[in-house]
């Protein structure tokens, strides 16, 4: 029964990381990357100045470490698929799984650094929560992610455009962290405010 049970979970936590980077993906598809095309068309197709999904990464992998890569996987291929224009996935066919593999790993490697370092920051581990960290580690792994991005991306971006590509990757995807943090740290605070608010009064 318990081996059941944790499965359960386990699957629940696969499709809601899944259907949440898949909503944050199309927010980003539908709202972000129309306005941005009029000021940067040639680096739209490569990066987004606000890429949500960054944000779910982070928050994932802290809460359930490398068991997050799958799901953060299923749900970048999934996004591409839904929200990805044709024309624009043909040009990133070659290396779009690649892409993904490093999308997905680049909180996961960020994490495993701080480790490294002495600090472990994973949900559990630390002694509390602590934004800042957390937003650190978010940062490294824009970093990370732009670099391996830039790297799958070669053959496919121009000279030129490379280091604009990364600046947009570690922007937006910063950028998407701290919109995804702010939210969360709103949602904190209704949830204790509507705890407060239930509770007795003597």
């Amino acid at each position: 029964m318990i081996n059941i049970l944790t499965i359960l979970s386990r699957l629940q936590a696969f499709a809601v990381i899944t259907a949440v980077y898949i909503v944050c993906h199309g927010l980003t598809a539908w709202v972000v990357t129309p306005v941005q095309k009029l000021f940067f068309p040639e680096l739209t197709v490569f990066a987004s100045l606000v890429y949500l999904p960054h944000g779910v990464r982070v928050l994932s992998v802290w809460l359930f470490g490398w068991k997050a890569v799958p799901p953060l996987a299923v749900g970048a291929f999934l996004s591409e698929l839904m929200f990805t224009e044709a024309g624009i996935r043909q040009l990133m066919q070659p290396v779009l799984l690649e892409s993904i593999a490093v999308g997905a790993l680049s909180a996961l490697a960020a994490f495993g650094l701080f480790q490294l370092l002495g600090r472990p920051l994973f949900a559990g581990q630390a002694r509390r929560m602590a934004w800042k960290w957390l937003l650190g580690a978010g940062a490294l792994a824009s970093v990370i992610n732009s670099i391996g991005q830039s790297v799958v991306f070669s053959g496919l971006i121009f000279p030129g455009d490379q280091l604009p590509v990364m600046a947009i990757y570690a922007a937006g995807d910063l950028i998407g962290l701290t919109v995804c943090m702010f939210a969360l740290m709103l949602i904190f605070r209704w949830l204790r405010l509507a705890g407060q608010s239930r509770q007795p009064q003597k």
